[in-house]
């Protein structure tokens, strides 16, 4: 690891607005915070939204500026991204957002039913071979209903065409009420203060030319039996994923 990672790393443990749970931690220690978000950690009582997959933090850190009355956490596994997010906080003495390093498979075990009321996926990998590590397969929902309070928001903003209509078919075959559905975010007029946000990756897929798409919903209680997963043989899979991705660093 280099010395620019173990300085980062070293930094955010001093962090005040970053919690770090791996699963080791967590499963040994316990989560502190879970059902006490509001008044222990944010020391306010205002409603919870996540950023999952969160990377650098831009999104998070740009969606607590424009609204100061929710509270905003970024969840991401790696240490090195969230902490120009959690810099950023920290010296702009931002009090309404935070960040916790760990896994998204292990999302649920952070908060109790009911306490967040709304979440963010930007620009996840589509996992186009791999649907179980979806962010917006069913598997994952099925997750997010255990703590999004019903009817609670998913908005799921991406460059991969391929998971918009991975997506747009699973809501349409769950019978989800829409909120928003553009695959052309930003020649639609649907912009707005939290769509606005231009994540590190974002800005690279729009200099290549690439339309950003945005679907948000309400995800109801989960149904006995689950929710279905749609058919995606024939959704076309993204042909510009082979292009190498900046580093995020």
């Amino acid at each position: 690891m280099g010395k620019n990672k173990l300085k980062k790393f070293a930094e955010m443990k001093e962090f005040a607005c970053v919690l770090e749970y791996p699963r080791e931690r967590l499963v040994s220690e316990g989560f502190p915070y879970k059902g006490s978000w509001s008044n222990d950690f944010f020391k306010a009582d205002r409603p919870l939204v996540l950023e999952l997959g969160c990377g650098k933090g831009e999104y998070t850190v740009g969606l607590a500026k424009s609204d100061p009355t929710r509270s905003f956490v970024g969840v991401d596994v790696k240490g090195a991204r969230i902490w120009r997010g959690a810099k950023t906080v920290e010296e702009e003495k931002i009090t309404n957002a935070g960040f916790l390093r760990a896994e998204i498979e292990n999302i649920d075990n952070f908060f109790v039913p009911g306490e967040v009321e709304e979440l963010w996926i930007t620009f996840p990998d589509p996992q186009m071979q791999k649907t179980r590590k979806r962010l917006t397969s069913t598997r994952f929902l099925s997750l997010y209903s255990r703590f999004l309070r019903p009817g609670g928001v998913v908005n799921l903003k991406t460059d991969s065409p391929f998971l918009y209509e991975y997506t747009r078919r699973l809501v349409e075959l769950n019978g989800f009420e829409t909120l928003a559905l553009t695959d052309d975010l930003y020649g639609s007029g649907r912009e707005d203060a939290s769509t606005a946000i231009k994540t590190f990756y974002e800005a690279q897929w729009l200099s290549r030319g690439k339309t950003i798409k945005l679907i948000s919903f309400r995800l109801p209680a989960m149904p006995e039996g689950g929710f279905l997963e749609p058919r995606e043989d024939d959704i076309p899979k993204d042909d510009y994923r082979a292009l190498c991705r900046p580093n995020p660093m």
